[in-house]
């Protein structure tokens, strides 16, 4: 049984959605029962702008600033922030991961008690872009690479989940400026970790085509949905 639910955002330079990402978490730790610990920690990664200030505006948000510049080390950090002092077994925490560009729905937290009761230790959630941000070509691509499709696995640490004793035994996300989701879960694969994924509680993030590391989603949406090899194989 989950005791407490610790939801992590790493983010840099997100002062115009940080806010609706907030919004949206605080929207869906609502939704959790009274008996389960919510904290959420915002760890703004060498901001230039007012990222930091914004988030201090929502009440329950603890917000703290490093400069490390690298999206590996700043998960990792708001983790260790949200494990210190809980009073809760790991085993009975919850790790939620998301993007301060992204949105959950309201239903994000309790999709992952419910798969943490059912036995998981890991949740792999899917991901949707923001189609504001993305032209006919490109909205036209996704549509026709994911119609009918169910969660296929795919690691996003925009909807993540981990309960704390795993991610402690893995030794937590790695330093990497990307893709420390992704090595993060193969570590808990190795581990043989119960990874689930769920399409139950899909979460929409920045249809941005210039991202924050020269990688990840936002490569994706600006090189592969353009390119008919990748139709035929939608794997990011």
């Amino acid at each position: 049984m989950i005791g407490a639910i610790a939801v992590v955002i790493p983010a840099r330079d997100e002062t115009e959605l940080i806010g609706r990402c907030l919004e949206s978490v605080l929207a869906a730790k609502r939704e959790v029962a009274a008996d389960i610990a919510v904290s959420i920690t915002v760890v703004a990664d060498r901001c230039t702008d007012d990222t930091a200030d914004v988030a201090r505006r929502y009440p329950g948000v603890t917000v703290v600033e490093i400069d490390a510049g690298n999206v590996g080390v700043a998960r990792a950090t708001g983790v260790m922030l949200a494990l210190e002092g809980n009073a809760v077994l790991p085993d009975r925490v919850w790790i939620a991961s998301t993007d301060a560009d992204s949105a959950v729905p309201a239903g994000w937290l309790l999709e992952q008690a419910r798969l943490a009761r059912r036995g998981a230790g890991v949740m792999l959630g899917t991901v949707r872009p923001d189609f504001d941000d993305l032209d006919d070509e490109q909205a036209r691509a996704w549509a026709v690479l994911h119609t009918g499709e169910r969660a296929l696995g795919e690691v996003h640490g925009a909807n993540l989940g981990v309960r704390a004793d795993v991610y402690l035994a893995v030794g937590g996300f790695p330093g990497l400026a990307e893709h420390e989701d992704v090595a993060f879960v193969d570590h808990c694969s190795a581990l043989g970790a119960t990874i689930t994924a769920s399409d139950r509680c899909e979460v929409t993030t920045s249809g941005r085509q210039i991202g924050r590391t020269p990688g990840g989603f936002a490569r994706y949406l600006r090189d592969d949905l353009r390119n008919p090899q990748a139709m035929a194989n939608p794997a990011l």
